[in-house]
């Protein structure tokens, strides 16, 4: 994707690193974290641990017995959470257990190795971390590793691990299994509002999926004023997430104004809604916002895929067929130009999915 190839983020100190410093040895000897790490009101939001977000079976979705009510189910979810998890997903255990173990080899590694695959000044691919545009900026307490999967032409090979040496091989068979599943995804949610399948799913299919690595350390310290992952939207269509450790609580997303811890289940996708599929759906899905907070004695691993629409594409607006006489309720806008200004800010939010939206 050339917008995150041009985007460049400014370099900063390696966060796990940092975590090992803060989190060790004597009260005395032990590192302080630093004040660009910590929030400045980490209790001015409600954060409810109660309601869990919508669980979707696949299972019950490819049945003809089940899939009209399943399906009205997934439209539910897309549109009042913006987030499900989705289980009976058809993953072989071993493809998502390949990749996950070869992920936490490679954090495993240590630091001038994983540097191997640094990012560069100008991409936002490889290791370290994304979206700091400037010097006094708040950080995130987490680094990621960030590639571009597919198509496979467009790799950059400067960014990809060779330690371990199944890595790339363990990316290849997830990542494919994923865009599949991703698609079939589409098509149900096409579906549940009443708009043809396979035309969504031909805006996607074939076309750039990325995925980001995400590696959260403990902050023994203050835990409760650091973020993972600022609050934020995804650019692209679909995210598909699967977690390495599902037993430590970290993301959160955002409904009515309160944050909502994710229990993640064991095995499941944690799938939700980006930004060009609220827009096109003409606000029938919702993107919202979600966060990654800190365990105070746990890390936490992630991987994200992300699915792009196609790169080709001029302009991005509401489509006619998922209407259905409602009123335009986003601006058309130039996609590429929509991708640089969401590639070269630093995360806020919604708001840059909000100067699109028209007042009703």
């Amino acid at each position: 994707m050339a917008e995150a190839r041009a985007a460049g983020s400014l370099p900063v100190a390696n966060v796990q690193v940092l975590a090992e410093a803060c989190n060790g040895g004597a009260d005395d000897d032990r590192q302080q974290v630093p004040e660009r790490y910590l929030s400045k009101d980490p209790s001015s939001e409600e954060v409810v641990a109660g309601e869990e977000i919508p669980v979707i079976d696949l299972r019950k979705l490819q049945d003809p017995r089940s899939s009209e009510e399943e399906c009205a189910k997934l439209a539910s979810a897309c549109l009042n959470w913006g987030f499900f998890q989705l289980i009976n997903h058809g993953l072989p255990e071993e493809v998502t257990g390949d990749l996950m173990d070869d992920v936490v080899e490679f954090f495993k590694q240590p630091l001038e190795d994983k540097k191997e695959c640094s990012q560069q000044a100008d991409s936002l691919e490889g290791y370290g971390q994304a979206f700091v545009v400037s010097d006094d900026q708040k950080l995130d307490w987490a680094d990621m590793l960030y590639l571009q999967v597919h198509p496979t032409e467009s790799r950059d090979l400067r960014f990809w691990p060779t330690r371990p040496a199944s890595f790339g091989h363990s990316v290849d068979v997830h990542s494919s299994e994923a865009r599949q599943l991703a698609y079939r995804l589409l098509e149900f949610m096409a579906r549940g509002v009443g708009a043809e399948p396979a035309s969504r799913r031909g805006v996607f299919e074939g076309q750039t999926q990325g995925m980001r690595v995400n590696y959260y350390p403990p902050c023994r310290q203050q835990a409760d004023r650091v973020l993972g992952l600022t609050a934020h939207t995804d650019a692209c269509g679909l995210t598909l997430l699967l977690q390495k450790n599902h037993d430590v609580q970290g993301l959160q997303v955002k409904k009515d104004g309160r944050w909502f811890a994710v229990k993640a289940l064991e095995g499941a996708f944690i799938v939700n809604v980006g930004d060009v599929l609220e827009i096109m759906s003409n606000g029938k899905f919702t993107s919202v916002e979600h966060r990654a907070v800190i365990h105070p004695t746990k890390e936490r691993i992630s991987v994200a895929l992300f699915h792009y629409p196609c790169q080709d594409m001029v302009v991005v607006g509401p489509l006619p067929e998922l209407m259905k006489g409602d009123k335009v309720r986003y601006r058309s806008t130039n996609y590429q130009d929509f991708l640089k200004q969401y590639f070269t800010e630093k995360l806020d939010g919604r708001k840059h999915l909000e100067r699109l939206k028209l007042e009703q």
